[in-house]
């Protein structure tokens, strides 16, 4: 198989056109004639992950290298560094990015970790139904999250129904039908914003959310005949008990 006919394959399963304007998902680095060898898949790119990744091989990520153009490549600088390693191995790197979270991720993270049915799916946003007094809702989340200590927004007490975003969605607040938000990086101004508002949220984390992207799109290729190897990248925070 040549690169080309993957990325026909991946746009089949998430089209590229979906994706935002800001967003740069589809062919980083690559050449579409050649030919693919194994097929590896991992949220984001770490320079170390190189020393055990085959020559030739494909690289499937859910964050895009490069989102803007850049001027200069600095080998001893990130994206430099990791464009360096991936055109000495020849590996091609190829971004599903926002287009896959509207298809997917959102609805893999919600049905196949969280384990609750999506009753609809809009953009960005899937919803569900809850039922439950917040504290107990979010006990749950974070137990099956592992997100300790975990923060949330108390804007309401209870929860009848509730949407999720992987990665970071509360600028999407405007536009939610849900007394709930489940999304990551949540800022200041838009829990105060949620609170005022009478939302909860729950902040499920941009990487612990996002983290199953590869197991997400792993399912997705073998439903297709093609095998994906999880080669997942680390969380770059770390935590520091006191």
């Amino acid at each position: 198989m040549h690169l080309r006919q993957l990325l026909e394959i991946l746009n089949e399963l998430s089209p590229f056109a979906l994706q935002d304007s800001w967003d740069n998902s589809g062919l980083i680095i690559g050449d579409e004639a050649a030919e693919v060898g194994k097929i590896y898949l991992s949220l984001d790119i770490e320079e170390e992950m190189f020393d055990t990744l085959e020559e030739g091989s494909v690289l499937v990520v859910h964050h895009p290298l490069i989102f803007k153009g850049i001027k200069a490549i600095d080998f001893a600088k990130f994206p430099g560094n990791i464009i360096r390693r991936a055109i000495q191995k020849e590996i091609a790197i190829i971004a599903m990015h926002t287009n896959f979270d509207q298809t997917h991720l959102n609805r893999y993270v919600l049905e196949e970790v969280l384990g609750y049915p999506c009753i609809e799916a809009e953009g960005y946003l899937a919803y569900f139904e809850v039922g439950k007094p917040l504290e107990e809702f979010a006990k749950e989340i974070a137990l099956k999250l592992s997100l300790d200590p975990l923060r949330i927004v108390a804007g309401r007490d209870f929860v009848d129904t509730a949407a999720l975003c992987t990665g970071a969605g509360a600028s999407l607040l405007g536009e939610l039908q849900a007394g709930c938000l489940l999304t990551g990086d949540i800022k200041y101004h838009e829990a105060l914003a949620a609170k005022e508002s009478k939302i909860a949220l729950i902040d499920i984390g941009h990487y612990e959310s996002e983290r199953y992207f590869a197991p997400c799109m792993q399912k997705a290729l073998q439903n297709k005949g093609l095998n994906g190897i999880i080669a997942n990248s680390k969380n770059p925070f770390s935590h520091i008990k006191g």
